[in-house]
């Protein structure tokens, strides 16, 4: 009979040893897994990051050239601008030159006309 208790005790410590085993053992698996878990979570925050970061540098080389795009646009349009204007400087001066030698030559003319009206007088006056 004192054998039988003695045994049961002993297969009760058994027991209470075992399941304090496989308790050590399920906590340890959970924290593994818990782990494993937390760094998935880092590892995804950091790819979200890294992501992010290239969408923004998308964005910036985006703006950028439209930026640049603009400028020489502008730029563009300046010496568009910048030559007309010389353009209509050179054909006002063109202009004016013409109307001056027309001018010239009208009053040589009107000169000639003149001195062959007096030569014309003078041979008269001679006759």
């Amino acid at each position: 009979m004192k054998e039988k208790k003695e045994k049961e005790k002993k297969k009760k410590k058994e027991e209470k040893k075992e399941k304090k085993e496989k308790e050590k053992e399920k906590d340890k698996k959970e924290k593994e897994k818990k782990k494993k878990k937390e760094e998935k979570e880092k590892e995804k925050e950091k790819e979200e990051k890294k992501e992010k970061e290239k969408e923004k540098k998308k964005k910036e080389k985006e703006k950028e050239k439209k930026e640049k795009e603009k400028k020489e646009k502008k730029e563009k349009e300046k010496e568009k601008k910048e030559k007309e204007k010389k353009e209509k400087k050179e054909k006002e001066r063109e202009k004016k030159e013409k109307k001056e030698k027309e001018k010239k030559e009208k009053e040589e003319k009107e000169k000639e006309k003149k001195e062959k009206e007096k030569e014309k007088e003078k041979e008269k006056e001679e006759k």
